[in-house]
């Protein structure tokens, strides 16, 4: 039902979205980043970029309405090093994501978990982009499960793995979080949810079950 209604909206819709779309975010966060660090090494500075983007709700009740979107921005809190390359996976995780299902839909699973995450900022009072970031890697995990990255730079490893720990990692989260955590859990992750849902749940659920009488039957 949902691929109907993206259809639908698609033929209305379609020539709106953003192609290259991760590209333009992941120069953004360089940008901020790079600016940072420059503002930083001024010993008399004291403007703090990255927290004039954060999401704040009460900062954005008092005027600073960027903070609204802003905050898809802010980079990993990462040395320069390992931003370079946190940010060129998320340009190949968006880019392959954008491939597999044109820039109409991919710009749809980027801004619902957007929107689920300042939903979730307006309830709580604050919001990341954390979430956001590990739905799509989810996302590029589940239909690209056999693609290959070096872990630590030296260990091969097959995304679904990686996939799987960040999807049992959340579900941890959730069930021992307090309330607040389930609440932006669950509004972080909605874009996953809304494209894969039923899916995910029953591909966790035979992988264990595969696993299990794989187990059973050794024994």
């Amino acid at each position: 039902m949902l691929n109907q209604y993206l259809e639908k909206l698609e033929r209305k819709f379609g020539r709106f979205a953003i192609s290259n779309l991760m590209l333009y975010i992941v120069l953004g966060m360089g940008v901020f980043a790079v600016a940072d660090v420059i503002l930083t090494t001024n010993p008399d500075n004291n403007v703090f970029l990255l927290d004039m983007i954060r999401f704040d709700k009460e900062k954005i009740m008092h005027g600073e309405v960027w903070r609204v979107i802003s905050f898809v921005l802010e980079p990993p809190d990462l040395n320069m090093i390992f931003l370079a390359f946190a940010l060129y996976f998320y340009w190949m995780m968006g880019s392959a994501l954008e491939q597999a299902w044109g820039s109409f839909r991919f710009n749809i699973f980027y801004f619902s978990g957007v929107i689920g995450c300042i939903i979730a900022g307006f309830i709580l009072g604050s919001a990341t982009n954390y979430y956001l970031y590990i739905s799509l890697f989810i996302a590029f995990a589940i239909l690209y499960p056999d693609e290959q990255i070096m872990l630590f730079f030296f260990i091969p490893i097959k995304v679904k793995w990686l996939g799987l720990f960040s999807i049992l990692s959340l579900l941890a989260m959730f069930i021992v979080g307090d309330f607040q955590t389930r609440i932006f859990l669950l509004l972080s992750l909605v874009n996953l949810l809304l494209f894969f849902g039923k899916d995910l749940v029953m591909k966790v659920f035979y992988f264990f079950r595969r696993y299990y009488y794989k187990w059973f039957k050794n024994k």
